[in-house]
């Protein structure tokens, strides 16, 4: 019995690590944790982006497409929210994606950032300005 509950616990360990290896395993459509936005994780080369394709409220009380009012680029203000590239560069490493920044919108800030893969299959998103122990996680699900 006791075998038998070893070599199952060793078969699971090897799948979460298998799964946790796959460096694309991160790309598809993501919906934020609170429900308001989808950002899409593409690569390019050999780095990995993001950027909001769906937002739950896509335009303002004028009826006009929401920009990006918070930017501290003057010239970006006027940006379109839908279609904001929010996470840039992340690079794959020891089943992590690392070494990136995310954009938030509603602050017109950038933070440094790591997006590693839950077990249950959700993106845990960490932006941290300096050292990562100072910082803000949510999870994302993944959009079918």
């Amino acid at each position: 019995m006791i075998k038998k509950l070893s070599f199952i616990l060793f078969l699971l360990a090897l799948t979460a690590t298998a799964f946790a290896q796959n460096k694309d395993a991160v790309l598809g459509k993501w919906l934020n944790a609170t429900g308001e936005g989808q950002i899409e994780i593409y690569k390019r080369a050999d780095k990995y982006f993001g950027k909001l394709v769906w937002v739950k409220e896509p335009n303002d009380q004028a009826g006009k497409p929401k920009t990006d009012h918070k930017n501290p680029n003057a010239n970006l203000k006027s940006k379109p929210i839908l279609g904001l590239e929010i996470l840039k560069d992340f690079v794959f490493e020891d089943g992590r994606w690392t070494d990136g920044t995310v954009y938030d919108p509603k602050t017109g800030k950038t933070y440094s950032c790591n997006l590693s893969l839950k077990e249950n299959g959700q993106l845990n998103i960490r932006g941290y300005i300096g050292v990562s122990l100072i910082g803000r996680s949510e999870s994302w699900k993944r959009v079918k």
